[in-house]
């Protein structure tokens, strides 16, 4: 099957477990946004609909029932994904819905959801871009049973620091940031380096590396 008749089948068995407005929401919301970012974010990224929840329901602190894009859900994940198109989310947005949108979105967090928030023009026009970033995410979880290259954990969160720095990092950070000593520090930098994920910056003196650059093409190993 190709990843239309994969997605068609996707959909398909949740609409048969479902009946009422849940159904039904399922049948409207679920448009042509919500299918290309299925089949050209999730797909390619994932190669399967695994724990994959579209138009998945939430009771909000009033009671009151809302629907989310999707929701990614495992025993250790509660992640909940939105397609944002700018009219309805900007340019149709009065400050009442503005309030709720927020608030919605800090309910869900206070209920232990990650909320991730794509636009429509990115997952139509630049699915690459949501697809680097989703891994990102992703990544957080890989004991959840998503692909991952055989590097270590702990180098995992160094590379994520050094994105949180601006892509530069020193020995000092990962001491800080890991609590490790600084020849440790030190030596997972050079590791790193010699297997081309970092880059040492000389000093002015050129007489020692202070600092450490990330490869533009490191985030393929989060």
């Amino acid at each position: 099957m190709d990843v239309a008749q994969h997605h068609e089948a996707f959909i398909q068995s949740h609409l048969s477990g479902r009946t009422g407005e849940r159904r039904a929401r399922l049948e409207r919301g679920h448009r042509e946004a919500e299918r290309l970012f299925c089949r050209q974010v999730w797909w390619p990224l994932r190669g399967n609909f695994a724990n994959l929840h579209p138009e998945y329901e939430v009771a909000d602190w009033r009671g009151r029932h809302f629907f989310c894009d999707f929701a990614w859900l495992t025993p250790m994940t509660k992640l909940i994904i939105e397609i944002k198109g700018f009219g309805p989310h900007v340019r149709d947005m009065d400050r009442q819905k503005y309030c709720n949108e927020l608030n919605r979105e800090t309910f869900l967090t206070a209920m232990g959801f990650q909320v991730i928030s794509f636009s429509y023009d990115d997952v139509a026009d630049r699915p690459e871009l949501c697809i680097t970033l989703l891994r990102m995410v992703l990544s957080r979880y890989q004991q959840d049973g998503l692909p991952t290259d055989k590097i270590d954990p702990i180098d995992k969160e160094i590379i994520r620091l050094a994105y949180r720095l601006g892509a530069v990092v020193r020995p000092i950070d990962i001491q800080r940031h890991l609590k490790i000593n600084p020849r440790s520090a030190t030596r997972r930098l050079i590791i790193l380096s010699q297997q081309s994920i970092f880059h040492p910056i000389k000093s002015q003196s050129q007489q020692r590396t202070t600092r450490y650059t990330l490869d533009k093409d490191a985030f393929r190993l989060l």
